[in-house]
C-alpha cells in the first residue's frame, strides 16, 4: 500500500506570524514533526506542503519532498478539506497521513498507532484526547450526575476532544465524501478509527501562550533527563549548615547545578551539550582560566560528562555515590585526590575511577587552573557527611 505523509505549514498566520518558521528551540517549529515523520520510516514519502518556496529549503534539509500548494489554497477562508483535497487529487497515493506541525512532540508512537488504524480498514482516523474530568456541554452535564455525590476523578467515562494533531485519510474515501457532502475531515459516511493522544503529544499551539508552554516542555526534552521525585520529610534539604558539622547523618542530592553551586562552582553551562562533535580547548578559551566554570558536553539517559574548571584550593566535598561508578579524565593542572583517607596527586593525563559507596573529593592544587573531565551520569545521587566526618 502507498502510503505518504503530509505536513501543512502556510506562511501566513495571524495569532502568532509566521509561527511555523519561528524557532522552537534550535530549530523551527515545522522541523519538530517533519524530523520524526521523516525517521519514522512509515511513509513512502513525507511532503512538506506550503504556499510559501522558502519551506523548500526546509524540506530539502529535511529529507522531505515539498509541495507547493496555490494560494488560494492558503488563505483565511481555505480549509482542511481544500487543501487536502487538492493534494489528493495531485500526490499519487493510497492513504495519507496528515501532521500539523502546531503539534510538535508528537511521537513515532502516535505515528505508529494512527498507521495501525488504517491497516485496521478505517478509511478516516482522527486523533483526540481524553479527560478524565466532569465535563458539560451547553450547561448539561455529559458524564456525571448533578443529583449524586461527586464521583472519583478514575471513576468518571472520559470526557474525549478532538486534537487534531494527526489525521489520516483513505484516498478514494476522501474524495468520495467531498463530491457527495463537500467535506470530508469527520470521516462522511465511511469507517472511523480514533487515536488517543497523551503526554506531551497533545500540546497544541495556537496562541502566543501555547508557545511559551512548547518553548518550556522543548527545553525540559532536550536534557534527556527523568527528574526524580521528591518528598517533604523523606530526603534532608541540602544547606550549608549541615556542612558546618550541625546535622549528623548522610544527606543525598542529585541536582548538579546545586551540587556545583556548592562546591563553588558558580558558571554552569549544562544545557548546551550533545553536539555531534566539540573542540575543548574552544570551550576552555570561551570560559577562561580567571574563575571555576563547568560546561556539561554529554548528557544522554546512560552516562554524561562536564568539564570542570576550578581555582586552587577549590574543588568538591567529601562524599559517595551509592549506585553509579564514576571516572574523571585530568585534562590541566594537578589535583589532589583523596578516597577513603589516602591522599594522591593526579595530573594532566591521568584517569581517575571511583567505584560506588567509596568516600572520596578532589581539590585543585599548585599555583594554576585544573580542570578535569567529570564522567557519571546526570542523575547519580551524591552522598555527604558532614565535614567533621573521618574515614577510618
Amino acid at each position: 500500500m502507498s502510503r505518504v505523509c503530509m505536513i501543512p505549514a502556510r506562511i501566513g498566520s495571524k495569532r502568532i506570524p509566521r509561527k511555523n518558521l519561528r524557532y522552537l528551540g534550535d530549530i523551527p517549529l515545522v522541523a519538530h514533526v517533519l524530523k520524526t515523520c521523516v525517521n519514522s520510516g512509515l511513509f513512502e514519502k513525507v511532503y512538506l506542503n506550503s504556499d510559501d518556496k522558502v519551506f523548500e529549503e526546509i524540506a530539502n534539509r529535511y529529507g522531505a519532498e515539498f509541495y507547493l500548494r496555490d494560494a488560494k489554497y492558503a488563505g483565511d477562508d481555505a480549509t482542511n478539506e481544500h487543501f487536502v483535497q487538492d493534494f489528493l487529487t495531485n500526490v499519487d497515493c493510497e492513504d495519507m497521513v496528515q501532521v500539523n506541525p502546531t503539534s510538535p512532540f508528537i511521537t513515532k508512537d502516535d505515528l505508529e498507532s494512527v498507521c495501525r488504524l488504517l491497516d485496521e480498514g478505517n478509511e478516516t482516523v482522527q486523533s483526540i484526547k481524553e479527560e478524565q474530568i466532569e465535563g458539560l456541554y451547553k450547561n448539561e452535564p455529559l458524564n456525571y450526575d448533578p443529583t449524586k455525590i461527586m464521583p472519583r476523578s478514575q471513576d468518571l467515562e472520559p470526557v474525549q476532544l478532538y486534537s487534531s494533531g494527526i489525521m489520516a485519510f483513505e484516498k478514494k474515501r476522501f474524495l468520495n465524501n467531498m463530491e457527495k457532502f463537500g467535506a470530508a475531515t469527520y470521516g462522511g459516511n465511511g469507517s472511523l478509527g480514533y487515536h488517543v493522544m497523551k503526554g506531551f503529544s497533545t500540546v497544541d499551539i495556537d496562541w502566543e501562550d501555547d508557545f511559551t508552554f512548547a518553548e518550556l516542555v522543548a527545553s525540559y526534552l532536550s536534557k534527556n533527563s527523568v527528574v526524580k521525585p521528591k518528598y517533604f520529610g523523606e530526603e534532608l534539604e541540602v544547606t550549608p549548615a549541615e556542612f558546618q558539622g550541625k546535622r549528623s547523618g548522610d544527606t543525598h542530592d542529585a541536582d548538579r547545578e546545586l551540587i556545583l553551586g556548592m562546591d563553588g562552582v558558580k558558571n554552569n553551562d549544562m544545557f548546551n551539550f550533545n553536539k555531534e562533535r566539540i573542540h575543548v580547548a574552544s570551550i576552555i578559551e570561551k570560559n577562561g582560566r580567571d574563575a571555576s566554570w563547568s560546561h556539561t558536553v554529554v548528557n544522554s539517559p546512560s552516562n554524561s560528562a562536564t568539564l570542570i574548571a576550578q581555582m586552587p584550593g577549590e574543588g568538591n566535598r567529601m562524599h559517595y555515590h551509592p549506585d553509579w561508578d564514576e571516572w574523571w579524565y585530568i585534562v590541566e593542572g594537578a589535583w589532589q585526590w583523596t578516597v577513603e583517607g589516602k591522599n594522591m596527586e593526579v595530573v594532566a593525563g591521568d584517569v581517575v575511577f571511583i567505584e560506588r559507596n567509596r568516600f572520596h573529593r578532589i581539590e585543585c592544587v599548585g599555583d594554576k587552573m585544573a580542570i578535569r573531565l567529570a564522567v557519571s551520569r546526570h542523575d547519580v545521587i551524591h552522598s555527604y557527611k558532614p565535614i567533621d566526618y573521618v574515614a577510618n
